[in-house]
């Protein structure tokens, strides 16, 4: 029973801490309509990028912003490691590059972009060396809310 217990409850508050990233960038604009909340779309380098890894780290995995994002946000990362055990499927590969041509012509790595549910910029901004409550301050800003 005991050998049960431990990974069950470690799966648990894996669960309880997750954030829900959608990793379907049609699947991100249909519940944004739905739910009538903004994109949150990253360009990141999630194992070579320092800033992203901070931001990262400081931000998108602290309870603080999970709460803020969960009214507000639909998440989506567009990820682009480099290391060969981080590779993406080449579906989601393909979708960030596409997206990567779309909304980061610059090439600019962490980019945040605030996206309505069209797929219209209302915003963007990037990494800043800030805890998640200044941070979530910014993001307001950017949405006047």
């Amino acid at each position: 029973m005991k050998f049960f217990l431990v990974p069950s409850l470690l799966f648990m508050s894996f669960m309880v801490s997750a954030q829900n990233w959608v990793t379907n960038f049609e699947e991100a604009k249909t519940l944004a309509k739905n739910q009538d909340k903004t994109i949150l779309l990253v360009f990141s380098g999630s194992d070579w990028c320092a800033p992203c890894i901070k931001l990262d780290r400081n931000v998108w995995k602290t309870k603080e912003f999970q709460r803020f994002a969960e009214k507000h946000f639909v998440l989506y990362k567009a990820d682009f490691p480099r290391k060969k055990k981080n590779k993406l499927p080449e579906q989601i590969l393909s979708t960030n590059k596409t997206l990567a041509a779309q909304y980061n012509v610059k090439g600019y790595f962490p980019l945040v972009v605030l996206l309505n549910a069209n797929g219209t910029v209302l915003a963007e901004t990037g990494y800043r060396q800030e805890k998640a409550k200044v941070y979530i301050s910014h993001l307001k800003t950017l949405l006047n809310k």
